[in-house]
């Protein structure tokens, strides 16, 4: 089975203007000659981190990670203004021509399966390749699965905490319910809202209990950016078409594309990454029989980088 990459340092980290008060965090690693690769991180709003350059061989890829609008090192900090699908896809492609780069394989789960869809869907002839885990095709069905009832039966313990804010009468609507704490000018019911949100997912990620995993999405730095960003996605859609995502498949379906599901993801159920299967014919799906939704799990982590060598030697 295979493992993460052993770690590295950057090559370039940068710091991007993209206007209206926004500025990006983006870095380079690996091989500068390389083949491009974009990192596109989950939540809306998770960030990364130096773990997530693992996933590539340094000798083969030119690894490039960026944080969007308003989480990790990009500025200002869980700010929901002019943040949308469309500005996360503008940005892409303005770190794409900043790096001068033609075309690059995009590697992206739970939200950043999303976002990867979308910008190759925008920009077909800019993406060689897809490499996507833990489909979320953002439906409403799909945030209401995790947000409102669906994964409550199967963590009906977990589901207690994440209820606990949210008083009983506004229970009905759970996510306007949290979107209203969340945008609170209170700090404390902020604060509150952020960490239950946060939690509830960290808890749920993973097949087994990870308390890594869990100390991490309880960290108020990230669980604020995470469950403001998250809300405020989710409230509006995803600001996308209703089921573009599928709809658009035909844009994409000569891109080469890999997609990795956990059996038991509860966070984004394998129907989806089987529907958005049946709209790729070409495309290889492989359902890991014991993982849950984390791209962190042995048998996930075997099948991504088992994709990310086997892109890279298609192209030797």
């Amino acid at each position: 089975m295979r493992t993460l990459y052993p770690e590295i340092r950057t090559n370039h980290e940068y710091s991007l203007d993209v206007g209206e008060g926004h500025t990006l965090y983006f870095e380079e690693s690996g091989n500068p000659n390389g083949i491009p690769v974009l990192f596109v991180h989950g939540g809306p709003g998770g960030g990364t981190a130096p773990t997530h350059r693992r996933f590539f061989n340094p000798d083969r890829y030119r690894i490039i990670l960026f944080d969007q609008r308003g989480c990790g090192r990009s500025t200002p900090h869980a700010s929901l203004a002019h943040n949308t699908t469309a500005d996360l896809i503008a940005d892409m492609e303005k770190i794409r021509q900043q790096l001068s780069i033609e075309r690059w394989l995009l590697f992206g789960g739970s939200w950043g399966s999303t976002l990867s869809l979308a910008y190759a869907q925008a920009h077909p002839d800019t993406v060689c390749g897809l490499i996507l885990r833990g489909i979320f095709l953002c439906r409403p069905n799909d945030i209401a699965w995790f947000y409102q009832s669906g994964a409550s039966a199967i963590f009906p313990d977990y589901w207690q905490d994440y209820l606990a804010p949210i008083p009983e009468p506004e229970r009905n609507d759970l996510l306007t319910a949290y979107y209203r704490r969340l945008t609170s000018d209170n700090e404390l019911y902020r604060m509150a809202a952020a960490k239950a949100w946060s939690v509830w997912e960290g808890r749920c990620s993973t097949l087994d209990p990870n308390p890594d995993i869990v100390e991490h999405f309880s960290d108020p730095h990230f669980a604020l950016a995470m469950a403001r960003i998250e809300a405020h996605y989710f409230i509006n859609g995803a600001f996308l078409e209703p089921n573009q995502l599928l709809d658009n498949c035909h844009r994409i379906e000569t891109i080469p594309t890999t997609i990795v599901q956990g059996r038991y993801d509860m966070v984004c159920p394998a129907e989806q990454a089987h529907a958005l299967y049946q709209k790729l014919p070409e495309s290889e799906l492989h359902i890991v029989r014991d993982a849950g939704h984390s791209a962190f799990e042995p048998g996930i982590i075997d099948n991504l980088i088992t994709a990310t060598d086997n892109f890279a030697r298609d192209r030797a």
